[in-house]
């Protein structure tokens, strides 16, 4: 990816946290906020909740951390350390990130649904949706850096962005974050990524 790509992608994401970090800050959301939680919590049932749980762990810390020990596991005995090394410290600073802003922004979470445990950290940005997007993304940047096959990188590409949006999707179903949270929070990530990428090339990862 061309540095102007790179640098376009950021510029997008950060103007697009900025906007949603002011107006949330402004509780100028609020209205969309609830008629999008609204419109979600009418389509629940047992079967999609069941489901919105089991999508959700996957942003949970300790499924991450698993999953990064695999990934890290795999890569190192690939020869590619460089890339576990920055696949886990743009991850590890992407929730720090996300929990620092969580401090900084000081929103209030909405009522969990279904028995859903609330949460104790606050609101703004999803947590869930600015590490799961760092992470899946970069993953999905680093296994397709070297396929040679277009299909499987389409593929790759496909499923991670998938995964990342059924995981935002989910803390809204479960009720434990407004929209504007996750997009927020896909905002965050997407910017984060894009960094670490372009770091991780000046660094000869490839």
């Amino acid at each position: 990816m061309p540095p102007r790509t790179f640098s376009g992608w950021a510029s997008a994401a950060l103007v697009v946290f900025c906007w949603l970090a002011l107006a949330t800050a402004l509780d100028q959301t609020l209205l969309f906020d609830i008629a999008i939680r609204d419109m979600i919590h009418s389509w629940a049932g047992p079967p999609l909740t069941s489901a919105m749980r089991a999508v959700t762990w996957l942003g949970e810390p300790d499924a991450l951390a698993l999953l990064m020990i695999v990934a890290a596991w795999w890569m190192v005995k690939a020869g590619r350390r460089r890339d576990a090394f920055w696949l886990a410290i743009a991850t590890l600073g992407a929730l720090a990130i996300s929990e620092l802003l969580k401090l900084v922004f000081h929103r209030a979470r909405p009522a969990a649904f279904f028995g859903y445990v609330d949460p104790s950290t606050y609101s703004f940005p999803s947590g869930h949706a600015t590490v799961s997007c760092c992470f899946y993304g970069l993953l999905a940047a680093f296994l397709t850096a070297r396929m040679k096959s277009h299909a499987v990188r389409i593929a790759l590409w496909i499923g991670s962005a998938a995964l990342v949006l059924a995981i935002g999707f989910s803390r809204i179903y479960l009720g434990v974050h407004y929209a504007s949270d996750v997009v927020g929070g896909y905002a965050l990530g997407i910017f984060w990524v894009v960094v670490a990428r372009k770091v991780s090339f000046r660094a000869g990862i490839e």
